[in-house]
């Protein structure tokens, strides 16, 4: 007997997104199989998601052939345009239903504008405008660039995925910034049933770097943590989430109609075969979340997935877990976090790369 996972969101509280895009999964009626039967409620997508969608899916080609685009990244957008749209008008339905809760479909802008606040919040509109999507949102890192802009966008009404969160610090100042974008969209008259955003703590590769430094440091006390960082750090993000849109500051604009934004799980495929194939996944299930999974970790939920609420269960635990990494002189927030920050970065940068050179092959 496999799980019904429709029971996370219905049950739970938890959304399901697939963080997987492409031409084969609309067209061959993949992705609308996994909304129908799997609970799947929205879809995340980056530049290697796409790269191995082009090279693999048989799809693009004659759309490749025809559309008129000055460079491979003009190609690129309007290639990729039809496959949001088309994920856009399948997940429309729980958009809907939802009043804008869920149903969201991610486009990353591209990495080289990580750094640059203005070019970042002129990209999201520009993006935005090309998919005319009202459930559409777009990923904007969390870099300092990112996070200004993102007051910005919100501010603009502009819907927004907060992406390449590794710390605690990230999640305050994403916190802090979208807080103070809402208000300004709601006191200038915006309508918040209008504007969502998600903030995206990655998860797995936290504890792949934090895992290194302690088999480095070899003691009984360190090597007994490994494992544990991410999820602990997520559990006391959770914390810091109820903390912020559950409390007295965001009670005005909560009155007014304003969303909370929710913490969405991110790189949680299980990376160490040692530990549980759901590591990131079952201990996190919970109201008010979203995990986006790829195709892979979606079937073993479904296979062989414990569908309880743990996520508010074990917070001191979590918190003394972290205590104990910074006694060890790990320092979350600073080395670790801007560490994984930057690599994520160039990984993007590098997939993005290697993107834009499958579809230059589509050109010739």
């Amino acid at each position: 007997m496999s799980n019904d996972l429709r029971r996370v969101r219905r049950e739970l509280g938890q959304s399901l997104w697939l963080d997987n895009l492409s031409r084969t999964l609309i067209h061959d009626g993949i992705l609308a199989r996994y909304i129908a039967e799997m609970g799947v409620s929205g879809v995340t997508s980056n530049p290697s998601i796409f790269q191995k969608a082009i090279h693999t899916s048989p799809y693009y080609r004659e759309d490749a052939r025809t559309i008129q685009a000055d460079s491979a990244e003009h190609l690129y957008e309007q290639l990729v345009k039809t496959d949001l749209q088309m994920a856009c008008d399948l997940l429309a339905p729980i958009h809907r239903e939802s009043h804008g809760d869920d149903g969201w479909v991610s486009w990353e802008e591209s990495p080289r504008l990580a750094e640059d606040e203005a070019a970042t919040v002129a990209e999201a509109q520009r993006l935005r405008e090309i998919v005319q999507r009202d459930n559409l949102l777009i990923k904007v890192p969390a870099t300092p660039a990112g996070i200004r802009a993102l007051t910005t966008l919100i501010g603009r009404g502009i819907s927004v995925n907060v992406t390449l969160m590794f710390g605690l610090a990230h999640v305050r100042a994403v916190f802090d910034a979208y807080c103070a974008g809402l208000a300004q969209w709601i006191d200038k008259g915006g309508d918040p049933t209008k504007v969502k955003a998600v903030a995206s703590l990655f998860l797995s590769r936290v504890d792949t770097l934090v895992d290194e430094r302690l088999t480095q440091m070899g003691t009984a006390q360190a090597m007994a943590l490994r494992g544990k960082t991410a999820v602990a750090m997520a559990k006391v993000a959770y914390g810091i989430y109820r903390e912020t849109f559950h409390g007295d500051s965001f009670a005005r604009l909560a009155g007014l109609g304003g969303r909370p934004q929710y913490l969405l799980w991110a790189s949680t495929s299980t990376k160490n075969p040692a530990y549980s194939d759901l590591l990131y996944v079952e201990p996190l299930l919970g109201p008010e979340t979203i995990n986006t999974l790829p195709d892979d970790t979606l079937e073993k939920l479904r296979d062989h997935g414990r569908l309880q609420a743990q996520l508010e269960g074990g917070l001191e635990e979590a918190q003394a877990t972290l205590d104990t990494l910074a006694e060890l002189g790990i320092d979350m927030d600073g080395d670790v976090a801007q560490t994984l920050q930057t690599q994520g970065l160039a990984a993007f940068d590098e997939s993005f790369g290697k993107m834009l050179a499958e579809v230059e092959k589509l050109r010739s």
